[in-house]
């Protein structure tokens, strides 16, 4: 259910033969405050912390001057967030330089992503790569299968061969369009427009999504996430509401089929970002969403 401000309440209904009937299902939420546990890493480069969900996992970064990171045979595309620092990234011999506040997709194989400035720096991988996988905090949260969310397919390759590509987030609010939404071949990342002060309560979107989670990432502000478990005929899977105020930065990862919405309730600037891998149909489908929808192709 979504408010009529919000542009999904265009988005088709859930398709028949919901999750929500089904019983016996894995929906425990994945949590982490980043800003009140020790990170994974804690090395020259700076301290990062490393959380999964099924198919995708956060690599979040405080870094030092003249930090690299560098991937060795990476065997899928993966994403690079710059809040505000700018970035260089070298692949295949040639080095890109990326502006703060963008994103970026980097093809598989070898990279490096330097920051010639200390500052925020996300990246965001598909679990298919094992020694970042294993490397999270919760990596033990999926020891048992998430069976009803379908295996992990990437999409398309870019039609026009793989390189590193860039786009300003500098992108102003349009009627109709929800946030600031890109896509590589095994992400979809949507950087939702800022919420200045606490987001008005009588205008929620509670949903739920049948068979994919939802990373939600807080950079700046706070937020509540309020999940609701439906009732099944067994229940075993019944659970109290939850109300998880998390703070910036954190992730939660929304499992299906819960319930769920978010309220940002800071005084100041809160800004969230959601992650969904692979990208979404029903986001891919509605025109204009996708800022770089010409550079990936959908599945045919």
């Amino acid at each position: 259910m979504y408010d009529k401000s919000d542009p999904r309440a265009s988005l088709s209904s859930a398709r028949t033969g919901s999750m929500l009937s089904q019983t016996g299902l894995v929906t425990e939420p994945q949590e982490a405050r980043f800003y009140e546990t020790a990170p994974q890493i804690d090395d020259d480069a700076g301290q990062s912390w490393l959380h999964r969900g099924q198919n995708f996992l956060v690599a979040y970064t405080k870094t030092v001057p003249g930090a690299i990171f560098s991937r060795q045979g990476q065997i899928d595309e993966y994403c690079v967030l710059l809040p505000k620092s700018g970035a260089e990234i070298t692949w295949n011999g040639e080095t890109v330089a990326v502006p703060g506040f963008s994103i970026a997709f980097v093809p598989p194989g070898d990279s490096t992503v330097s920051l010639p400035q200390s500052g925020e720096l996300i990246r965001l991988f598909s679990t298919q790569n094992s020694d970042l996988a294993e490397a999270c905090g919760n990596a033990r949260g999926y020891d048992q299968p998430r069976d009803h969310i379908p295996p992990f397919q990437p999409w398309p390759e870019p039609k026009d061969g793989w390189k590193v590509r860039s786009y300003s987030l500098d992108v102003p609010p349009e009627e109709g369009r929800f946030g600031r939404i890109y896509r590589c071949t095994t992400l979809m990342v949507n950087v939702l427009d800022p919420f200045d002060g606490p987001r008005d309560p009588s205008k929620m979107s509670p949903h739920h999504h049948d068979d994919f989670e939802q990373g939600s990432l807080a950079l700046t502000g706070e937020f509540t996430h309020y999940l609701r478990w439906p009732w099944t005929s067994d229940m075993a899977d019944w659970h109290d509401d939850q109300a998880l105020a998390m703070g910036a930065p954190s992730l939660l990862v929304i499992p299906p089929p819960v319930i769920h919405t978010t309220r940002a309730s800071g005084a100041g600037s809160n800004l969230l970002v959601d992650i969904f891998s692979p990208p979404r149909e029903d986001f891919s489908n509605k025109p204009g969403w996708v800022l770089n929808a010409e550079d990936y192709p959908m599945p045919q």
